[in-house]
């Protein structure tokens, strides 16, 4: 699906940066042993107000209330953020290790996500986490309260995906594309444009051999109204009202879009296996997401 530049409004994309760390804070508040992620540093990056409201939810009840909430809106929504979190933690971690020995993490439309202040594998990692201005600019005055100053090993990039060249701008800031790279692109491509997600790919096809990739996709069929997988409401809201999702990639097609840029499938995976591996072992009982998948790839 192409569309213009000036046809998307990516401001409404820097507003969803904060629901996915927002629901992680609530997450734990539930027993260790019933969390899908720990992350005892999620509530710290939140506003003021976000943080008091989330505080009430140690009260079961409220707990309960939110989590239905949430799935009456988009059912699968709680635990496909906190497993496609806990997949993409796993893989960076085993990526940092002398198993693939990557030098470096790119993290992509990063918003207020924490996974390189929490995991003690990426403390001395180099890292670039890129997002729009306003989420950079959020996120850099956050992390300065809580932590006094940005990790020495991190850099915070801001860029517009739409109008500006990833490989420029990062190369701007001292990245450069023949360090063997981890790259998270997390809910990230359904907000850009085909063009857009192909210039991702063109940088990407770039970037060392041996680079690793974890993303997000929602389906195509459903970005295109073909098949709403029970979701008329969401589909209304977040693509006809909203007009804040514009690609999505058909399953079957991505060996192949993958191959075109040099990469590597080593993944590919439905919501409902990601339950299977991290939901169901806290013994919680929820829906997974039908219309995102995860995709776990290599540089060639």
């Amino acid at each position: 699906m192409n569309q213009s530049k000036e046809n998307i409004d990516t401001k409404g994309a820097a507003k969803t940066g904060v629901v996915p760390t927002f629901l992680v804070a609530i997450e734990q508040y539930f027993q260790r042993d019933e969390r899908i992620i720990h992350d005892n540093f999620a509530l710290k990056m939140l506003p003021v107000a976000s943080q008091l409201f989330i505080k009430l939810m140690r009260f079961s009840a409220l707990r309960d209330w939110i989590i239905k909430a949430s799935e009456k809106q988009v059912p699968g929504i709680w635990s496909g953020f906190m497993c496609r979190k806990r997949y993409i933690d796993d893989k960076v971690v085993l990526a940092v290790t002398d198993d693939y020995s990557v030098d470096a993490v790119v993290n992509l439309g990063a918003g207020y996500d924490t996974r390189l202040y929490r995991l003690p594998a990426l403390e001395n990692v180099s890292a670039w986490e890129v997002d729009q201005p306003k989420n950079i600019e959020s996120k850099q005055a956050n992390l300065q309260k809580i932590l006094g100053s940005i990790p020495k090993n991190i850099t915070l990039v801001p860029i517009n995906f739409i109008e500006q060249e990833l490989g420029a701008v990062l190369k701007e800031y001292s990245y450069f594309s023949n360090t063997k790279t981890f790259f998270i692109w997390e809910a990230v491509s359904q907000y850009l444009t085909e063009t857009s997600v192909r210039q991702t790919f063109n940088f990407l096809s770039q970037v060392s051999a041996g680079s690793r990739l974890a993303f997000t996709y929602v389906r195509k069929d459903f970005i295109e109204g073909k098949k709403l997988y029970g979701l008329e409401k969401f589909y209304d809201k977040i693509i006809v009202k909203d007009n804040v999702w514009h690609f999505g990639f058909e399953p079957n097609e991505l060996d192949s879009f993958l191959s075109e840029y040099g990469w590597r499938m080593v993944e590919h995976l439905g919501y409902d296996e990601l339950a299977e591996q991290y939901m169901k072992p806290t013994g919680r009982e929820l829906p997974f997401m039908t219309i995102e998948r995860m995709v776990y790839a290599e540089k060639m």
